[in-house]
């Protein structure tokens, strides 16, 4: 597990040391913000992208609007989260439900005592009451609002923007630039076979789920390698903004 998180770690920080995003980085955040909205969408059943001369889907304009909200280290968003993470995570959610579900729903966890009990211990967890390193951190919380799913509706999208949040606030990945969205989009099964590990408690189950997640950050910082190689070799192709490869 060690191994994996410092593998992530210094992946990300490969990333943020190129040579595009010395400068560049806020153009190659915001490709990785669309990249990362787009796959989220696609595994919460939405589309991969806007149709021609069409509006994005219900779930694809959610995740762009979550995308926009945490583009480039999203300042006001992480202050909110470092001193209130449960409304943070309010927040989020209200961003990508607005057009799936009811207003007064948007925001608002499940009335289930369980529910909000495990939310609790999560906000304390995230809130400092925990010393692991962020990979890790970020698995935990992605996992557990997996496993919770305390909206019900748009619980994936709002699980791996929380993950991304936390490797932004920590600084593990300070300018949002690694996306990690991309590799559990292409590695759906293996995805949601180990998000049923994490959710069975089991020590195995856990590990699985600890591990693949710290290796989609590392996938996560080769993609954001990929998208400041392209601006290095053609700045015209990141502003033309492909599809998660």
């Amino acid at each position: 597990m060690t191994d994996a998180s410092e593998e992530a770690r210094e992946a990300l920080g490969r990333a943020h040391r190129h040579r595009a995003n010395r400068r560049g980085w806020p153009a190659n955040a915001a490709e990785s913000m669309v990249r990362g909205a787009r796959a989220s969408s696609v595994l919460d059943g939405g589309s991969l992208s806007i149709p021609d001369g069409g509006t994005a889907d219900p779930v694809l304009a959610g995740a762009l609007r979550v995308g926009e909200a945490l583009e480039g280290g999203a300042t006001s968003l992480i202050g909110v989260w470092q001193h209130a993470p449960l409304q943070a995570i309010a927040r989020l959610h209200a961003l990508a439900a607005a057009d799936q579900t009811d207003d007064e729903h948007l925001g608002r966890p499940r009335p289930d005592a369980d529910v909000g009990r495990r939310l609790e211990l999560l906000g304390d967890i995230v809130a400092g009451g925990s010393r692991v390193p962020a990979p890790v951190l970020a698995a935990v919380a992605h996992g557990e609002l997996l496993t919770l799913a305390p909206f019900g509706v748009a619980d994936g999208l709002v699980a791996r923007a929380v993950s991304r949040l936390i490797t932004i606030a920590s600084g593990l990945d300070p300018h949002g630039l690694g996306v990690p969205e991309v590799f559990w989009m292409r590695q759906s099964g293996d995805y949601r076979a180990a998000a049923r590990g994490f959710a069975s408690g089991t020590p195995n189950g856990l590990a699985v789920w600890l591990i693949t997640s710290c290796r989609a950050l590392a996938a996560g910082a080769e993609e954001a390698l990929s998208i400041a190689d392209g601006v290095s070799s053609s700045p015209q192709q990141n502003e033309a903004g492909g599809a998660p490869k």
